[in-house]
């Protein structure tokens, strides 16, 4: 997928006037881009538009408008879409409970490197959790990750002909999968396939 540039943002007045159209039509968008793996995990899977929305809404909360800032937001988002042989997706820890959340959290260490994919017929393939830098500390992980699946050519040939989907995680402490992937999801994902 290509990168996100400067000309294909709005402006922020532009934004404001079309913003809740553009974000019914991102929300039912990412309706096919969510997956709940057991009672507390998400991945959101991004894509294009997704970031695109992401940005537009930093730029609008912020009060972006200058040349820099706007750059400086398009770089730190652009490594979220999709290179076409992967999926990228941003992984959720959802506890709303606060001291819940805490001992969740540090039961969790290491769990963004254990969410994985699997295309039928083929081996898991296990995130590359955090590329820009570490959330996890000696006492606990982040709520949020960043993870990217790197797909094989057999892979992304074995689910444009229809092979189904599963995901999952294999931590010690949190154990779920999800297979097959609703159909509706699988094909959003293949869409972001090269």
């Amino acid at each position: 997928m290509d990168k996100l540039t400067r000309s294909d943002l709005y402006s922020l007045e532009e934004y404001a006037e079309n913003r809740p159209e553009i974000r019914a039509r991102v929300m039912r968008h990412k309706k096919n881009r969510i997956i709940h793996i057991g009672p507390t995990a998400t991945l959101y899977f991004e894509d294009r538009q997704t970031i695109q929305y992401q940005v537009q809404e930093m730029l609008r909360v912020e009060r972006i408008f200058e040349a820099s800032g706007i750059e400086e937001e398009l770089q730190a988002y652009n490594p979220l879409i999709p290179d076409g042989s992967n999926w990228k997706a941003t992984f959720m820890i959802e506890e709303p409970d606060v001291e819940k959340r805490h001992e969740l959290l540090a039961s969790l260490i290491g769990i963004e490197d254990r969410v994985w994919v699997r295309v039928d017929g083929n081996e898991q393939v296990f995130a590359i959790a955090d590329e820009d830098m570490d959330r996890d500390t000696e006492d606990k992980t982040s709520s949020v990750h960043f993870l990217r699946f790197e797909l094989t050519e057999k892979m992304v040939s074995d689910i444009r002909q229809g092979a189904a989907l599963g995901v999952g995680i294999a931590h010690q402490n949190y154990t779920y999968e999800v297979e097959p992937v609703a159909d509706s999801m699988r094909d959003a994902l293949v869409a972001d396939l090269a």
